[in-house]
């Protein structure tokens, strides 16, 4: 027999072997933050304990036929399920040492001596709950701990692919500038063109290692809201990539300035940019970047003339560890990078998706709030 409501609190299973005996003890316990399961057996309660993950408390009678409770709180304990639900050992029999220990090394926290004194009882009880309510936070609080632990595994990662574009920049315009040395002696001009785009990679690599550090010390409500021009923080990524020569980006019209939390903004275009030119696989390649104005959002997108994704990857490839069939014709991917993206866009409100035929190219949007 099972009586319960659909309370969110603390759930309270009463066993006892005598149907009156049940019924005084939910009367004497009930209030509004309680659900009550009752059981008049001790394999009923088994039941009953092995089904229901929000029982915080049992009132366990020690005298039952077939199955008494001491028994009960043995094959309770025994199982990882049921091991942490706190027992108070109801009973009637007598109240020497050696039954009370038997009581505790069975895995009882407490006992109530009937008859019960409804001051007690209504105490004990309401101590239990406290600690139930403790334990629930604790666990909420592990589950948080685990997810934060994971976000910033691939928000490490991210930030190291972000790192490296720069760099490679950096590196790219250093080399070309020595092969050009050993062939012949470098004008001037071209000599300033390339420590200018070193120079320029270095100071944009120096404010995103800044920004990383707010942003490390700092929760996601804290975390800094500023304006952001995305026409200029667009152009500055396109132009700190360092595109091969055969690769054109184009910013279609005038993108907006608002108010949002640049780092974030930042990764999601450079990734998508740096996927458009690292996956193109044209003779002259074209990248475009644009946005619609969509009310209390702005739809960004950036589209290209790669090689397309087939229409039944569109959803895998946000997925983690997900990879399109195209990889392979350019170099190896992790099938990481999507899936970060789409939960920073998501952090924001937004959604991520794309449009793409292939061999004609692809298109990817999202959303930002602004």
């Amino acid at each position: 027999m099972v009586t319960a409501d659909n309370s969110p609190d603390m759930t309270i299973m009463l066993v006892d072997d005598r149907e009156e005996n049940l019924l005084v003890l939910e009367e004497m316990l009930t209030t509004d933050n309680r659900t009550f399961i009752k059981a008049t057996s001790g394999n009923e309660a088994l039941r009953h304990a092995l089904k229901n993950d929000r029982i915080g408390l049992i009132m366990l009678d020690v005298q039952m036929p077939e199955m008494d409770g001491f028994e009960v709180a043995r094959l309770l304990k025994s199982n990882p399920k049921t091991k942490d639900i706190s027992i108070i050992f109801v009973t009637a029999i007598n109240k020497e040492e050696q039954y009370i220990l038997k009581g505790f090394s069975e895995g009882a926290v407490d006992y109530l001596q009937k008859p019960l004194d409804i001051n007690i009882t209504k105490a004990k009880v309401d101590v239990f709950e406290q600690l139930y309510h403790y334990q629930q936070e604790l666990k909420q609080t592990a589950q948080q701990l685990e997810t934060i632990n994971k976000q910033l595994e691939k928000f490490v990662y991210i930030v190291a692919h972000d790192l490296k574009s720069p760099l490679v920049g950096m590196i790219a315009a250093l080399s070309l500038l020595e092969m050009r040395n050993e062939e012949e002696v470098v004008p001037r001009d071209e000599i300033q063109e390339y420590v200018g785009h070193s120079k320029s990679a270095a100071f944009h690599l120096s404010e995103m290692i800044n920004s990383l550090l707010e942003y490390s010390r700092k929760n996601v409500l804290q975390q800094t809201v500023e304006e952001v021009d995305v026409q200029e923080l667009v152009e500055q990524i396109a132009l700190l990539i360092f595109p091969p020569r055969h690769i054109s980006i184009e910013i279609k019209d005038k993108l907006p300035r608002l108010k949002t939390r640049k780092i974030k903004l930042h990764q999601v275009f450079q990734n998508l940019i740096s996927n458009a030119i690292k996956y193109n696989d044209k003779a002259e390649g074209r990248i475009e970047i644009g946005c619609a104005d969509r009310g209390r959002w702005y739809e960004f997108y950036v589209s290209d003339n790669g090689p397309g994704i087939s229409e039944d990857e569109h959803e895998a490839i946000f997925k983690l560890f997900r990879t399109t069939s195209n990889t392979a014709q350019t170099e190896s991917s992790t099938g990481i990078g999507l899936f970060i993206l789409k939960m920073l866009v998501e952090e924001q409100g937004g959604r991520i998706w794309l449009e793409s035929k292939l061999g004609q190219g692809t298109t990817f949007y999202f959303d930002w709030l602004k």
